[in-house]
């Protein structure tokens, strides 16, 4: 007995129990002995009668994955409890397969005897909810532990969506030829060839273009243009590409983004082929990037309204399957840009074309591609400058059309912006130089009032339009960048620690009252990492928008070691899954409107448990940055 005492007495979280209580524990133990190799428990099968304590020996505990092949394996020494968090928080059963890598000892103490533990002692029982808290951190084991009806299915189903490569995908091979070449040649190669996409090199041998069955109906035969001029006259931009080892989701996402049909495949260095739209969505059949192709094929206004009404059925499948959010969330923007997209060129269709070069670009979440189901619209416009006697004429086209464009987005569903940061308001749609002067004095007058303009604007993409207007004033930024600007970094940061993580000095999260509901704000809860993050990107000039990519850039860069990037990382997808979720129950279930409000009573002691994790990551982040931006200007 003595010797079980004085074991326990080392052992977490047994150590925290009093003497006496430890005593009646030990007394309680039953000593049982497995052979080596031997399989003790099995992943969400095995029904867990207690807990193990190991003695002497070894545990190592694992996921299998769909084609039987161990995942998240963990290596369990003398002193280990296992089984506390399988009893608690996953309905008894064991939450992985464990199996005994040496001749095991273990004491086993009755699930009864250790519910009365954890009831009784809070800190023995938070040893447990916290050590299940710190591995919903590891994006890998909460994919296997998040299981929907069917595991194998849910899981086989998300790998075949989500999880196939371009590698797998079966390519054609590149036909190319040079730019100087009759039409009529290029006609004859493409039916020699059998192939429905030729690419177009230029003197270098470098790929400029291409030309498809499309291109020679609609530029050709339709326009009863020369076949005997060269192919570079009718020839397709721009060339897209991706690397094989891309995920294939990711391909036709840039492929519905750049309205692209086509993309080259690199590998070592060369194009090693090409794949046509079709033949991934006929990859991905069941696939919600089939809906995104339909979208594109809307026509009118309210049939645009009714495929966004869509979407959250979508949405619920995909986070019932376990699909991560950041991949939800750029399902979610494709959609939105698709739709602004179709609305912008229909507008175009009635007013005429465009006087000047111009992009159409969105600002805030949708700019970032986080954008959720509670959002408005937040767009400007960037045009070229013009000579002074058609400015005015280039203004009134550009505003006329943003105010077309924002009341069909408004009845799609993508309402006005409460806080008018939309193109149809005269301050936001202008020529690039006064952009430039905008960004200038925002930057250099640095106050929180222009430094919230300048947040805003910075987290902004184009979806319609010519890049290279966005691209210049991007490379205008990167310059200014690297001037000292102390004051705006100083007033970017004080916004990141506006808010303060709800956790009450007793480790408890802090609620308000909304409609008898004890609730927080996750947008409020989020929009630290956002903002910290911004803060980061650009300090180091790194013009990724999204917060996702920018997390994973400045990693790339040693800013954020690779802890960091997965606390922060992890923390943010955590938030988004769940926000996701309430927004797509509100709205299948309860149809009502989304809000950003989560009710602590619906959620599972183990989401609570992760969202006391997060807001303690998010407080430690804050005092990073409070030294990193303030320190110096507050001395």
């Amino acid at each position: 007995m003595n010797k079980r005492l004085e074991f326990l007495k080392t052992v977490v979280p047994f150590n925290t129990l009093p003497h006496d209580v430890l005593e009646g524990v030990a007394e309680q133990l039953k000593e049982v002995y497995y052979k080596k190799d031997t399989t003790i428990y099995q992943q969400d099968v095995t029904m867990m009668k207690g807990v193990d304590i190991i003695v002497d020996g070894e545990y190592e505990s694992f996921f299998y994955d769909s084609t039987g092949n161990k995942r998240v394996i963990e290596r369990h020494p003398v002193g280990f409890c296992y089984g506390g968090v399988s009893v608690l928080l996953n309905r008894r059963r064991s939450l992985r397969t464990v199996v005994a890598k040496k001749g095991t000892l273990v004491y086993f103490l009755h699930r009864k005897d250790f519910r009365v533990l954890c009831k009784a002692y809070e800190e023995f029982f938070m040893h447990f909810t916290n050590e299940f808290g710190k591995r919903m951190q590891n994006e890998e084991f909460v994919h296997f532990f998040k299981q929907p009806v069917s595991f194998t299915e849910s899981y086989i189903a998300s790998e075949q969506l989500y999880s196939r490569r371009i590698d797998s995908v079966e390519f054609r091979a590149v036909v190319s030829c040079p730019q100087d070449t009759p039409i009529f040649k290029v006609a004859q190669s493409m039916a020699a060839n059998k192939t429905s996409c030729l690419f177009i090199t230029n003197n270098a041998e470098k790929i400029i273009g291409y030309v498809t069955d499309i291109t020679l109906r609609d530029k050709v035969i339709a326009q009863q243009h020369n076949a005997a001029d060269t192919v570079e006259t009718v020839m397709a931009t721009p060339i897209v590409s991706i690397n094989a080892d891309a995920f294939v989701y990711e391909a036709l996402l840039m492929m519905f983004q750049t309205k692209t049909r086509y993309i080259l495949i690199e590998k070592d260095g060369t194009y090693a082929g090409f794949i046509s739209r079709n033949k991934l969505l006929s990859e991905q059949s069941q696939s919600p990037l089939v809906f995104i192709q339909s979208v594109k094929l809307a026509n009118s206004t309210d049939e645009l309204k009714r495929k966004w009404q869509d979407v959250p059925q979508f949405v619920t499948q995909l986070l019932g399957r376990g699909v991560n959010a950041e991949i939800v969330n750029q399902i979610i923007t494709t959609v939105a840009d698709t739709i602004a997209q179709k609305v912008i060129e229909n507008v175009i269709a009635q007013v005429g074309e465009p006087p000047a070069k111009f992009v159409y670009m969105v600002l805030g979440s949708e700019g970032r591609k986080e954008q959720t189901f509670k959002t408005d619209q937040d767009n400007a416009i960037i045009y070229e400058d013009k000579a002074n006697e058609h400015r005015e004429e280039v203004r009134a086209y550009f505003l006329d059309m943003a105010t077309r464009v924002s009341a069909d987005l408004n009845n799609i569903g993508f309402v006005y912006c409460t806080g008018d940061f939309m193109a149809q308001n005269p301050k936001w749609t202008h020529s690039l130089s006064h952009w430039k002067r905008n960004y200038t004095y925002w930057m250099d007058e640095s106050i929180p009032e222009t430094v919230i303009n300048f947040s805003t604007f910075f987290d902004c993409r184009t979806i319609y339009g010519d890049n290279t207007i966005m691209d210049e004033l991007h490379a205008f930024l990167d310059e200014k960048l690297q001037q000292p600007l102390n004051k705006l970094f100083f007033y970017m940061a004080q916004n990141a620690l506006q808010y303060e993580p709800p956790l009450t000095f007793f480790n408890n999260i802090r609620t308000f009252k909304k409609d008898s509901r004890e609730v927080f704000d996750i947008k409020r809860a989020m929009s630290p990492i956002v903002d910290l993050v911004r803060v980061y990107a650009l300090k180091n000039r790194i013009f990724e928008v999204n917060t996702g990519e920018r997390m994973k850039a400045l990693k790339a860069k040693g800013i954020f070691s690779e802890s960091e990037y997965h606390e922060l990382s992890q923390s943010y997808y955590f938030l988004m899954n769940l926000r996701l979720k309430k927004q797509t129950e509100q709205i299948m279930q309860d149809h009502t409107s989304p809000d950003n409000y989560i009710d602590i009573a619906k959620l599972s002691k183990l989401e609570q448990v992760t969202l006391k994790e997060i807001f303690k990551i998010i407080s430690n982040f804050q005092s990073k940055i409070k030294v990193s931006f303030q320190g110096s200007l507050m001395s």
